[in-house]
């Protein structure tokens, strides 16, 4: 779970994702931002999940981790 902060800034809300450096966005709307928030947080752990496996060697074991802080 992902924490989502909202602020309103003039006629935009900005929205980023606590956890995670460089999940930030914007909306017109919170809903606007809202999803725009979960299609930057796609983009960005697609991203580290893509880099991390250019560097893997052949002995890696790679399972999902459940994690809630």
């Amino acid at each position: 779970m992902f924490t989502a902060v909202y602020e309103k800034q003039g006629d935009w809300w900005a929205a980023y994702v606590e956890e995670i450096t460089g999940v930030n966005t914007q909306g017109a709307t919170k809903e606007e931002a809202e999803i725009n928030l979960r299609e930057a947080l796609e983009m960005v752990l697609q991203a580290n999940r893509d880099l991390a496996r250019k560097s893997e060697t052949a002995n890696v074991i790679r399972e999902p981790l459940l994690f809630e802080a």
